[in-house]
Protein backbone atom coordinates (compact mmCIF):
# COMPACT_ATOMS: atom_id res chain seq x y z
CA UNK A 1 0.00 0.00 0.00
CA UNK A 2 2.95 2.55 0.80
CA UNK A 3 4.80 1.79 -2.48
CA UNK A 4 1.41 2.36 -4.59
CA UNK A 5 0.94 5.94 -2.57
CA UNK A 6 4.46 6.42 -3.36
CA UNK A 7 3.87 5.95 -6.73
CA UNK A 8 0.45 7.98 -7.20
CA UNK A 9 1.53 11.34 -4.58
CA UNK A 10 3.43 12.99 -7.52
CA UNK A 11 0.50 12.83 -10.06
CA UNK A 12 -2.62 13.93 -8.18
CA UNK A 13 -0.30 16.78 -6.68
CA UNK A 14 0.88 17.76 -9.86
CA UNK A 15 -2.83 17.66 -10.76
CA UNK A 16 -3.67 19.81 -7.81
CA UNK A 17 -1.26 22.31 -9.11
CA UNK A 18 -2.12 22.35 -12.73
CA UNK A 19 -5.40 23.12 -11.64
CA UNK A 20 -4.43 25.93 -9.81
CA UNK A 21 -3.38 27.48 -12.29
CA UNK A 22 -6.01 27.07 -14.56
CA UNK A 23 -8.03 28.91 -11.91
CA UNK A 24 -9.85 25.87 -10.72
CA UNK A 25 -7.95 24.81 -7.70
CA UNK A 26 -7.40 27.75 -5.89
CA UNK A 27 -8.16 27.67 -1.68
CA UNK A 28 -8.35 30.49 0.95
CA UNK A 29 -5.13 30.63 2.65
CA UNK A 30 -5.89 29.09 6.31
CA UNK A 31 -5.20 31.43 8.69
CA UNK A 32 -2.42 29.44 10.98
CA UNK A 33 -0.26 29.27 8.23
CA UNK A 34 -0.11 32.93 7.07
CA UNK A 35 3.13 34.48 5.92
CA UNK A 36 2.68 37.27 8.33
CA UNK A 37 2.01 34.69 10.89
CA UNK A 38 4.00 33.18 13.76
CA UNK A 39 5.02 36.58 15.54
CA UNK A 40 4.05 35.77 19.25
CA UNK A 41 6.99 34.85 21.59
CA UNK A 42 7.74 31.47 22.42
CA UNK A 43 8.92 32.09 26.08
CA UNK A 44 9.27 34.43 28.38
CA UNK A 45 13.00 34.80 28.99
CA UNK A 46 14.88 37.71 28.40
CA UNK A 47 17.42 35.05 26.17
CA UNK A 48 16.29 33.98 22.96
CA UNK A 49 15.72 30.40 22.03
CA UNK A 50 18.58 29.35 19.84
CA UNK A 51 18.00 26.67 17.27
CA UNK A 52 20.11 24.70 14.93
CA UNK A 53 19.62 23.76 11.48
CA UNK A 54 21.29 21.84 8.37
CA UNK A 55 20.50 22.21 4.82
CA UNK A 56 21.24 21.48 1.53
CA UNK A 57 21.20 24.99 -0.39
CA UNK A 58 24.21 25.44 -1.64
CA UNK A 59 23.33 25.74 -4.96
CA UNK A 60 22.24 29.22 -6.61
CA UNK A 61 18.98 27.56 -7.47
CA UNK A 62 16.29 30.21 -6.99
CA UNK A 63 14.43 28.25 -5.01
CA UNK A 64 16.82 27.36 -2.54
CA UNK A 65 17.37 31.71 -2.12
CA UNK A 66 13.60 31.72 -1.50
CA UNK A 67 14.31 29.00 0.89
CA UNK A 68 16.76 31.54 2.98
CA UNK A 69 14.73 34.53 2.10
CA UNK A 70 12.11 33.10 4.37
CA UNK A 71 14.63 32.00 7.16
CA UNK A 72 16.18 35.47 7.02
CA UNK A 73 12.06 37.29 7.15
CA UNK A 74 10.72 34.53 10.15
CA UNK A 75 14.42 35.81 12.17
CA UNK A 76 13.10 39.46 11.53
CA UNK A 77 9.56 38.68 12.95
CA UNK A 78 10.92 36.63 15.69
CA UNK A 79 13.59 38.58 17.56
CA UNK A 80 13.34 36.13 20.34
CA UNK A 81 14.69 33.03 18.03
CA UNK A 82 17.78 32.51 16.80
CA UNK A 83 18.75 30.19 13.99
CA UNK A 84 22.29 28.52 13.71
CA UNK A 85 22.20 27.51 10.28
CA UNK A 86 24.40 25.20 8.49
CA UNK A 87 24.72 24.93 4.58
CA UNK A 88 26.02 21.64 3.45
CA UNK A 89 26.52 20.75 -0.38
CA UNK A 90 24.64 18.13 -1.39
CA UNK A 91 27.48 15.60 -2.28
CA UNK A 92 28.36 15.51 1.37
CA UNK A 93 24.72 16.02 3.18
CA UNK A 94 23.45 12.63 3.29
CA UNK A 95 26.71 10.94 4.64
CA UNK A 96 26.91 14.02 7.08
CA UNK A 97 23.46 13.41 8.35
CA UNK A 98 23.38 9.72 8.73
CA UNK A 99 26.61 10.15 10.96
CA UNK A 100 25.00 12.35 12.94
CA UNK A 101 22.17 10.14 13.58
CA UNK A 102 24.21 7.42 14.46
CA UNK A 103 26.10 9.75 16.86
CA UNK A 104 22.94 11.14 18.07
CA UNK A 105 23.91 14.55 17.38
CA UNK A 106 21.15 15.62 14.98
CA UNK A 107 20.87 19.43 14.46
CA UNK A 108 17.09 20.57 16.21
CA UNK A 109 15.91 20.92 12.57
CA UNK A 110 17.04 19.99 9.02
CA UNK A 111 16.45 19.11 5.51
CA UNK A 112 15.45 15.26 5.27
CA UNK A 113 14.64 12.72 2.50
CA UNK A 114 11.29 11.05 1.51
CA UNK A 115 10.21 7.86 1.08
CA UNK A 116 13.34 5.02 1.58
CA UNK A 117 15.85 7.33 2.84
CA UNK A 118 13.20 8.65 6.14
CA UNK A 119 13.33 5.21 7.15
CA UNK A 120 16.12 4.27 9.25
CA UNK A 121 15.83 7.57 10.59
CA UNK A 122 12.30 6.57 11.81
CA UNK A 123 13.46 2.52 12.67
CA UNK A 124 16.47 4.47 14.75
CA UNK A 125 13.78 7.04 16.34
CA UNK A 126 15.25 10.04 16.46
CA UNK A 127 12.87 11.65 14.51
CA UNK A 128 9.71 13.65 16.35
CA UNK A 129 6.71 13.62 14.46
CA UNK A 130 4.61 16.75 13.27
CA UNK A 131 0.62 15.48 13.98
CA UNK A 132 -0.29 17.79 16.20
CA UNK A 133 0.39 21.19 14.31
CA UNK A 134 -0.36 19.08 10.49
CA UNK A 135 -3.78 20.76 10.93
CA UNK A 136 -2.16 24.07 9.30
CA UNK A 137 -2.03 22.70 6.07
CA UNK A 138 -4.85 20.69 5.69
CA UNK A 139 -6.52 23.01 2.82
CA UNK A 140 -3.24 23.16 1.01
CA UNK A 141 -1.95 20.04 1.07
CA UNK A 142 -3.55 16.90 -0.07
CA UNK A 143 -2.77 13.46 1.88
CA UNK A 144 -0.55 12.50 -1.76
CA UNK A 145 1.83 15.38 -1.45
CA UNK A 146 2.64 14.06 1.95
CA UNK A 147 2.94 10.57 1.93
CA UNK A 148 6.51 10.39 1.01
CA UNK A 149 7.08 11.88 4.76
CA UNK A 150 4.29 9.73 6.38
CA UNK A 151 5.42 6.85 7.75
CA UNK A 152 3.13 3.99 9.76
CA UNK A 153 0.50 6.96 9.86
CA UNK A 154 3.07 9.61 11.39
CA UNK A 155 4.08 12.63 9.28
CA UNK A 156 7.71 13.73 9.92
CA UNK A 157 8.35 16.63 7.50
CA UNK A 158 6.18 18.83 5.08
CA UNK A 159 7.33 19.41 1.38
CA UNK A 160 8.67 22.32 -0.89
CA UNK A 161 8.58 21.73 -3.86
CA UNK A 162 8.07 18.59 -6.68
CA UNK A 163 10.86 18.28 -8.94
CA UNK A 164 11.12 15.77 -11.94
CA UNK A 165 14.52 15.35 -12.09
CA UNK A 166 15.07 14.21 -16.02
CA UNK A 167 14.05 17.11 -18.09
CA UNK A 168 15.69 17.29 -21.47
CA UNK A 169 16.55 20.74 -21.97
CA UNK A 170 17.84 21.19 -26.14
CA UNK A 171 18.63 24.08 -28.37
CA UNK A 172 15.78 23.92 -30.91
CA UNK A 173 17.62 26.10 -33.62
CA UNK A 174 21.20 23.17 -32.87
CA UNK A 175 19.36 20.04 -33.52
CA UNK A 176 16.81 21.74 -36.42
CA UNK A 177 20.84 22.46 -37.97
CA UNK A 178 20.80 18.64 -38.29
CA UNK A 179 17.39 17.83 -39.70
CA UNK A 180 15.39 17.18 -36.16
CA UNK A 181 12.65 20.30 -36.19
CA UNK A 182 11.14 18.62 -33.19
CA UNK A 183 12.83 16.53 -30.34
CA UNK A 184 13.20 12.25 -31.28
CA UNK A 185 10.42 10.36 -29.81
CA UNK A 186 12.40 7.24 -30.26
CA UNK A 187 15.94 5.74 -28.80
CA UNK A 188 17.06 4.94 -32.33
CA UNK A 189 16.27 8.50 -33.65
CA UNK A 190 17.93 9.61 -30.32
CA UNK A 191 20.75 8.12 -31.13
CA UNK A 192 21.04 9.05 -34.65
CA UNK A 193 20.49 12.65 -33.63
CA UNK A 194 23.65 12.33 -31.14
CA UNK A 195 25.51 10.77 -33.87
CA UNK A 196 24.44 14.03 -36.28
CA UNK A 197 25.37 16.50 -33.91
CA UNK A 198 29.08 14.91 -32.78
CA UNK A 199 29.69 14.87 -36.54
CA UNK A 200 28.44 18.63 -36.85
CA UNK A 201 31.15 19.04 -33.96
CA UNK A 202 28.60 19.78 -31.34
CA UNK A 203 28.99 18.13 -27.64
CA UNK A 204 25.19 16.24 -27.94
CA UNK A 205 24.52 16.41 -24.29
CA UNK A 206 26.07 17.67 -21.47
CA UNK A 207 25.54 16.27 -17.94
CA UNK A 208 28.00 17.12 -15.01
CA UNK A 209 28.91 14.33 -13.05
CA UNK A 210 31.55 15.38 -10.97
CA UNK A 211 29.60 14.56 -7.40
CA UNK A 212 27.95 11.15 -9.35
CA UNK A 213 24.26 11.74 -8.56
CA UNK A 214 23.14 13.51 -11.63
CA UNK A 215 23.74 10.25 -14.00
CA UNK A 216 22.28 7.82 -11.43
CA UNK A 217 19.21 10.08 -10.54
CA UNK A 218 18.71 12.26 -14.00
CA UNK A 219 19.63 9.95 -16.43
CA UNK A 220 19.40 6.27 -14.95
CA UNK A 221 15.97 7.04 -13.77
CA UNK A 222 14.16 7.62 -16.52
CA UNK A 223 15.97 5.09 -19.05
CA UNK A 224 15.54 2.17 -16.62
CA UNK A 225 11.88 2.98 -16.22
CA UNK A 226 11.47 2.98 -19.93
CA UNK A 227 13.02 -0.66 -20.56
CA UNK A 228 11.75 -2.30 -17.11
CA UNK A 229 8.50 -0.13 -16.17
CA UNK A 230 7.49 1.81 -12.77
CA UNK A 231 7.91 -1.12 -10.52
CA UNK A 232 10.98 -3.02 -11.06
CA UNK A 233 13.09 -1.30 -8.38
CA UNK A 234 9.94 -2.03 -5.89
CA UNK A 235 10.28 -5.27 -6.90
CA UNK A 236 14.16 -5.66 -6.20
CA UNK A 237 13.36 -4.30 -2.87
CA UNK A 238 11.49 -6.96 -2.29
CA UNK A 239 13.52 -9.74 -4.20
CA UNK A 240 11.11 -10.64 -6.51
CA UNK A 241 13.68 -8.96 -9.65
CA UNK A 242 17.64 -8.35 -9.57
CA UNK A 243 19.72 -5.61 -11.06
CA UNK A 244 21.38 -8.92 -12.98
CA UNK A 245 18.44 -9.23 -15.19
CA UNK A 246 18.83 -9.13 -18.93
CA UNK A 247 16.94 -5.85 -19.09
CA UNK A 248 18.83 -3.76 -16.22
CA UNK A 249 22.09 -4.61 -18.08
CA UNK A 250 20.46 -3.36 -21.32
CA UNK A 251 19.33 -0.24 -19.13
CA UNK A 252 22.95 0.70 -18.23
CA UNK A 253 24.38 -0.45 -21.69
CA UNK A 254 22.06 2.24 -22.68
CA UNK A 255 25.18 4.81 -21.18
CA UNK A 256 27.86 2.35 -22.75
CA UNK A 257 25.67 3.15 -26.28
CA UNK A 258 26.51 6.67 -25.37
CA UNK A 259 29.71 6.66 -24.55
CA UNK A 260 30.72 4.85 -27.79
CA UNK A 261 29.66 7.72 -29.81
CA UNK A 262 30.94 10.38 -27.71
CA UNK A 263 27.53 12.08 -26.87
CA UNK A 264 28.27 13.05 -23.19
CA UNK A 265 31.13 16.24 -23.12
CA UNK A 266 34.61 14.44 -22.76
CA UNK A 267 34.78 15.99 -19.30
CA UNK A 268 31.08 14.65 -17.48
CA UNK A 269 32.88 12.96 -14.17
CA UNK A 270 34.74 16.09 -13.05
CA UNK A 271 31.98 18.94 -14.04
CA UNK A 272 29.59 19.69 -11.60
CA UNK A 273 25.93 20.21 -12.17
CA UNK A 274 26.34 24.38 -12.10
CA UNK A 275 29.19 23.95 -14.55
CA UNK A 276 27.05 21.70 -16.69
CA UNK A 277 24.05 24.12 -16.64
CA UNK A 278 26.50 27.06 -17.97
CA UNK A 279 28.08 24.80 -20.61
CA UNK A 280 24.52 24.40 -22.12
CA UNK A 281 23.56 28.25 -21.85
CA UNK A 282 26.77 28.94 -23.78
CA UNK A 283 25.66 26.51 -26.61
CA UNK A 284 28.56 24.38 -26.36
CA UNK A 285 25.89 21.42 -25.79
CA UNK A 286 23.30 20.76 -27.97
CA UNK A 287 21.15 18.72 -24.73
CA UNK A 288 21.41 18.63 -21.39
CA UNK A 289 19.45 16.35 -18.62
CA UNK A 290 18.70 18.23 -15.03
CA UNK A 291 15.56 18.86 -13.20
CA UNK A 292 12.59 21.01 -13.47
CA UNK A 293 13.60 23.49 -11.38
CA UNK A 294 16.74 24.81 -13.70
CA UNK A 295 13.90 25.36 -15.90
CA UNK A 296 13.82 29.41 -14.30
CA UNK A 297 17.45 29.99 -15.07
CA UNK A 298 17.39 28.42 -18.49
CA UNK A 299 13.99 29.86 -19.74
CA UNK A 300 11.60 31.66 -17.07
CA UNK A 301 14.29 33.91 -15.34
CA UNK A 302 16.72 34.19 -18.24
CA UNK A 303 17.38 37.42 -18.93
CA UNK A 304 18.10 36.81 -23.03
CA UNK A 305 14.41 36.69 -24.27
CA UNK A 306 15.60 34.81 -27.60
CA UNK A 307 17.78 32.45 -26.09
CA UNK A 308 14.93 31.10 -23.58
CA UNK A 309 12.24 31.05 -26.32
CA UNK A 310 14.82 28.79 -28.44
CA UNK A 311 15.32 26.09 -25.62
CA UNK A 312 12.99 23.24 -25.51
CA UNK A 313 11.76 20.76 -23.01
CA UNK A 314 11.67 16.70 -23.72
CA UNK A 315 11.56 13.42 -21.25
CA UNK A 316 13.64 10.79 -22.60
CA UNK A 317 12.04 8.69 -25.75
CA UNK A 318 10.60 5.30 -25.92
CA UNK A 319 13.06 2.54 -26.40
CA UNK A 320 12.10 -0.78 -28.42
CA UNK A 321 10.56 -3.55 -26.55
CA UNK A 322 10.31 -1.43 -23.15
CA UNK A 323 7.97 -1.92 -20.25
CA UNK A 324 7.70 1.49 -19.35
CA UNK A 325 5.32 4.64 -20.55
CA UNK A 326 7.76 6.94 -22.22
CA UNK A 327 5.61 10.07 -20.94
CA UNK A 328 6.35 9.77 -17.59
CA UNK A 329 9.13 11.76 -15.91
CA UNK A 330 11.09 10.66 -13.07
CA UNK A 331 9.78 13.11 -9.68
CA UNK A 332 10.31 12.99 -6.33
CA UNK A 333 9.29 15.37 -3.22
CA UNK A 334 11.77 17.48 -1.52
CA UNK A 335 12.85 19.51 1.14
CA UNK A 336 11.26 18.68 4.20
CA UNK A 337 12.17 19.69 7.71
CA UNK A 338 12.52 17.36 10.19
CA UNK A 339 12.89 18.02 13.89
CA UNK A 340 14.79 15.99 15.99
CA UNK A 341 12.67 14.06 18.99
CA UNK A 342 14.94 16.08 21.36
CA UNK A 343 13.32 18.45 20.70
CA UNK A 344 11.13 19.95 24.06
CA UNK A 345 9.10 22.81 25.88
CA UNK A 346 10.70 26.65 24.54
CA UNK A 347 12.54 24.74 21.72
CA UNK A 348 10.03 22.64 20.70
CA UNK A 349 7.45 25.22 20.45
CA UNK A 350 10.20 27.66 18.84
CA UNK A 351 10.61 24.90 15.80
CA UNK A 352 7.02 24.72 15.40
CA UNK A 353 6.72 28.09 15.10
CA UNK A 354 9.65 28.19 12.37
CA UNK A 355 7.81 25.04 10.34
CA UNK A 356 4.36 26.73 10.27
CA UNK A 357 5.80 30.02 9.17
CA UNK A 358 8.00 28.40 6.91
CA UNK A 359 6.02 26.31 4.64
CA UNK A 360 3.09 29.18 4.55
CA UNK A 361 1.16 29.11 1.03
CA UNK A 362 3.32 32.65 0.51
CA UNK A 363 6.21 29.81 0.27
CA UNK A 364 4.29 28.08 -2.26
CA UNK A 365 3.13 30.87 -4.40
CA UNK A 366 6.70 32.79 -4.33
CA UNK A 367 8.16 28.80 -6.27
CA UNK A 368 5.60 28.94 -8.30
CA UNK A 369 6.22 32.44 -9.24
CA UNK A 370 9.75 31.48 -10.23
CA UNK A 371 8.61 28.65 -12.52
CA UNK A 372 9.32 25.86 -9.68
CA UNK A 373 6.93 22.85 -9.26
CA UNK A 374 4.72 22.77 -6.16
CA UNK A 375 2.27 20.20 -4.42
CA UNK A 376 0.18 22.26 -2.73
CA UNK A 377 -3.42 23.82 -3.61
CA UNK A 378 -2.55 27.55 -3.50
CA UNK A 379 -3.83 30.32 -5.87
CA UNK A 380 -1.64 30.77 -8.49
CA UNK A 381 0.18 34.17 -9.06
CA UNK A 382 -0.43 36.72 -11.57
CA UNK A 383 3.09 36.34 -12.85
CA UNK A 384 2.80 32.74 -13.19
CA UNK A 385 5.06 31.79 -16.80
CA UNK A 386 4.43 30.07 -19.46
CA UNK A 387 7.02 27.94 -19.01
CA UNK A 388 5.57 26.86 -15.82
CA UNK A 389 2.64 25.75 -17.62
CA UNK A 390 4.54 24.08 -20.25
CA UNK A 391 6.45 22.05 -17.72
CA UNK A 392 3.46 20.70 -15.81
CA UNK A 393 2.22 19.88 -19.37
CA UNK A 394 4.71 17.55 -20.16
CA UNK A 395 4.87 16.15 -16.91
CA UNK A 396 1.24 15.83 -15.98
CA UNK A 397 1.15 11.62 -16.79
CA UNK A 398 3.01 10.48 -14.14
CA UNK A 399 5.93 9.83 -12.35
CA UNK A 400 8.62 6.98 -12.76
CA UNK A 401 10.46 6.28 -9.62
CA UNK A 402 13.77 8.25 -8.77
CA UNK A 403 16.23 5.84 -8.03
CA UNK A 404 17.51 7.25 -4.83
CA UNK A 405 14.53 7.62 -3.70
CA UNK A 406 13.81 4.26 -3.55
CA UNK A 407 17.36 2.54 -3.00
CA UNK A 408 19.50 2.15 0.08
CA UNK A 409 22.42 4.24 0.36
CA UNK A 410 24.52 1.66 -0.15
CA UNK A 411 23.27 0.07 -3.61
CA UNK A 412 22.98 4.41 -4.87
CA UNK A 413 26.71 4.25 -4.03
CA UNK A 414 26.95 1.13 -5.77
CA UNK A 415 25.64 2.59 -8.85
CA UNK A 416 27.35 5.82 -8.81
CA UNK A 417 30.75 4.32 -8.48
CA UNK A 418 29.70 1.93 -11.28
CA UNK A 419 28.13 4.65 -13.71
CA UNK A 420 31.49 6.67 -13.96
CA UNK A 421 33.52 2.97 -13.96
CA UNK A 422 31.22 2.43 -17.56
CA UNK A 423 31.67 6.50 -18.57
CA UNK A 424 35.75 6.15 -17.91
CA UNK A 425 35.04 2.24 -19.67
CA UNK A 426 36.59 0.79 -16.78
CA UNK A 427 33.65 -2.15 -16.53
CA UNK A 428 31.22 -3.35 -18.46
CA UNK A 429 27.15 -3.40 -17.52
CA UNK A 430 27.43 -6.87 -16.69
CA UNK A 431 29.99 -6.17 -13.59
CA UNK A 432 28.17 -2.93 -12.58
CA UNK A 433 25.08 -4.98 -12.56
CA UNK A 434 26.21 -7.88 -10.49
CA UNK A 435 27.77 -5.56 -8.10
CA UNK A 436 24.22 -3.53 -7.62
CA UNK A 437 22.76 -6.71 -6.66
CA UNK A 438 25.45 -8.00 -4.25
CA UNK A 439 24.89 -4.34 -2.79
CA UNK A 440 21.29 -4.88 -2.48
CA UNK A 441 22.03 -8.78 -1.17
CA UNK A 442 24.64 -7.47 1.87
CA UNK A 443 22.11 -4.82 2.72
CA UNK A 444 19.36 -7.11 3.29
CA UNK A 445 21.75 -9.47 5.83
Amino acid sequence: MKNAIRKTMLVTASAAMAAAISGCGGTEAPEQASGNGGTAPANDSKEPVTLTMEYNWSSPNVDNLIYKERIKKFLELNPDIKIEAQDVPSAQYRTKLRTEAAGNSLPDMFVMFPSVEIEPYIAADVLMPLDEIMGTWKDILPPQALAGYNVNGKQYAVPTKMTFVDIIYYHKDMLAKVGYNEFPKTYEDFLDLAKKLKDSGVTPLAIGNKNKWPMQSTFMSPVEDRILGSDFLIKVNKGEAKFTDPDYVKALNVISDLVKIDAFNADINTMDEVQQQDYFLQKKAAMTMTSSTIDTKFRGGNPDKAAAENIGIALFPAISGGKGDPTKSAGVIQYGISLSKNLTGAKKEAAFRFLKYFYAPELYQNLMSKGIVVPAKVEAPADTSPYLKEMLKLTQNGSALVFDAVMQPAVKDSIENGIQAIITKQKTAEQVAKELQEAVDKSKK
